[in-house]
């Protein structure tokens, strides 16, 4: 599977951004996919996961109301629709797909094998 992010950009603080995750392979309805996020000088951090099987989305407790994380399997893309947007929103933005992540892991880095590239999002005061 490879992944490709686009999407970033540069954003006034309350503006709204959408990400797009493309995928290669045929078994993209099967994987659960992901969005990580990873701002200047800090770690990586989990933001939002949809697993299509078994029907759940994630969305990490600092985001929850403001993104939004859904999917399209025809298209194979996978999307983060962020609101509200604010400066420490700056960030690349990363997607990441697995083809077996318990629901217990699904905000863990490890749980994935495929990374996109990462989109950068800049939000301005």
């Amino acid at each position: 599977v490879q992944l490709q992010a686009f999407g970033g950009g540069l954003v006034q603080a309350g503006g709204s951004l959408t990400l797009s995750c493309v995928a290669s392979g045929d078994t993209f309805s099967r994987y659960t996919m992901a969005w990580f996020r990873q701002a200047p000088g800090k770690g990586r951090n989990f933001m939002a996961a949809y697993k299509f099987s078994g029907g759940y989305t994630d969305i990490a407790d600092s985001v929850k109301g403001r993104f939004t994380i859904s999917r399209d399997n025809a298209k194979k893309t996978v999307y983060l629709q962020m609101n509200s947007l604010r400066p420490e929103d700056t960030a690349v933005y990363y997607c990441a797909a697995s083809p077996s992540v318990i629901r217990r892991k699904v905000a863990s880095q490890t749980a994935y094998a495929y990374w996109g590239q990462g989109t950068l999002v800049t939000v301005s005061s």
